[in-house]
């Protein structure tokens, strides 16, 4: 069916950002919250020149206040009608190896990517159980599959959190009208790891964000994007030996 109003969260930059630019091309109205307000207007601006035929809706905020969450999530479900489909992608890559002096890091990306993500989600379900129909979009990580060292450790471990947390949720909504679809993006390049020189199948941000939305449209309860090489390597990792995903971290 189609999902005409879509929610994305974290969407002033990175994949947030990428994915709305690739949804307003294929005409969809979108209703974006992030941190930068000023990000947003700008992205606004450039998706109205994409295409002025959509509705664009920005709102500032900040998941970790998980009362605005519910706030925003229903101010925008007002003023669209209805929400087709939310996207829980405002996340961060904050940290360093257990027990290194970065507790306080490491809690933020906790914070951020999980509990958070609980909020987004509880108030995303709440509007589908209402309206008895909407598409709920978690974005995982192919690192979820596996542990990761250094400053992926708490990352990856709140990715394989969304992971379960989204098959929870699934099979919870089991033969209803609302659908579960779990994003394991593989690695591409984002503000989040800019800063990362050697990255193995690394791809950028444009290719890699056509590639979640096209699964994302798909509603598949899992997905591994791009397909190649992750369709296939992530069964793999799940059984490579330790020394291989130290290498990969």
């Amino acid at each position: 069916m189609k999902r005409t109003n879509i929610l994305i969260t974290g969407a002033s930059s990175g994949l947030g950002r990428g994915m709305a630019i690739e949804f307003a091309k294929q005409n969809h109205n979108l209703a974006l919250c992030a941190r930068r307000m000023d990000r947003l207007e700008a992205l606004e601006q450039e998706l109205l020149v994409i295409n002025p035929n959509i509705k664009v809706l920005i709102k500032s905020l900040d998941v970790n206040d998980h009362l605005q969450v519910f706030e925003v999530f229903s101010q925008f479900k007002q003023e669209l009608g209805q929400l087709d489909r939310v996207i829980v992608n405002a996340g961060m890559g904050k940290g360093a190896s257990i027990g290194t002096g970065f507790f306080a890091a490491n809690l933020q990306t906790a914070q951020t990517n999980f509990i958070a993500a609980i909020a987004q989600c509880e108030a995303a379900m709440a509007i589908f159980r209402e309206q008895n129909n909407g598409h709920l979009v978690t974005i995982s990580s192919i690192s979820a599959v596996r542990g990761f060292r250094r400053a992926m450790t708490v990352y990856a471990a709140t990715k394989a959190a969304i992971t379960s947390l989204s098959e929870g949720i699934r099979i919870d909504v089991m033969n209803t009208p609302i659908k579960v679809t779990c994003v394991h993006p593989g690695f591409i390049r984002s503000e989040i790891n800019e800063k990362v020189k050697t990255v193995p199948f690394i791809v950028d941000t444009e290719t890699g964000c056509k590639a979640m939305v096209n699964a994302i449209q798909k509603e598949k309860a899992n997905a591994f994007v791009p397909s190649y090489p992750w369709a296939i390597l992530h069964w793999i990792l799940r059984v490579a030996p330790l020394s291989v995903i130290r290498k990969m971290s």
